[in-house]
């Protein structure tokens, strides 16, 4: 990897911390508790579409440790690296086919790390009734996903590797 690249991830992995923890400071009220609006994936998305999954992945390993380990604690690290870790895999596989637009690839990735979370929830507690609040934090997962896409896609002309 040559040193203009890893600036460019340090970098990006950077923002994405930064960017999560603004969506910390943010008191927006929200249908379900401890709903966030994802902006940190954005950095993720734009990782994915300038570099490789490889790198993306590595970001976005980086953002979740430092997040869990400056700002949120063990238990919040468990249920985020769930969730992004199946968003992850979820945006890279439909990425990679070349068929979906940015913000297509985003909605399923929005989706995904909802999926992610309601499955360790579902494990971690032991209660399959979870799942009950699945559909609204898909539909959440889709409008959030749908945002960060169209950010993502406005961002990515702006940057060049």
């Amino acid at each position: 990897m040559d040193s203009r690249k890893i600036a460019y991830c340090a970098l990006l992995s950077a923002v994405a911390l930064l960017l999560g923890y603004v969506e910390r400071l943010l008191a927006v009220p929200m249908v379900v508790p401890g709903m966030k609006l994802g902006l940190a994936n954005v950095v993720v998305l734009l990782a994915l579409y300038l570099f490789d999954a490889k790198t993306a992945l590595g970001i976005s390993l980086v953002r979740i440790l430092l997040s869990g380990f400056v700002f949120t604690g063990f238990a919040s690290f468990l249920y985020s690296g769930a969730g992004a870790m199946l968003s992850f895999l979820a945006m890279a596989a439909f990425q990679k086919t070349k068929r979906f637009s940015m913000v297509y690839v985003s909605i399923i990735g929005g989706m995904s790390h909802n999926i992610g979370q309601m499955i360790f929830a579902c494990i971690a507690v032991e209660n399959i009734r979870l799942l009950y609040y699945l559909p609204i934090l898909l539909v959440i997962g889709g409008a959030t996903g749908f945002l960060t896409g169209i950010v993502g896609e406005k961002t990515i002309v702006y940057l060049k590797y």
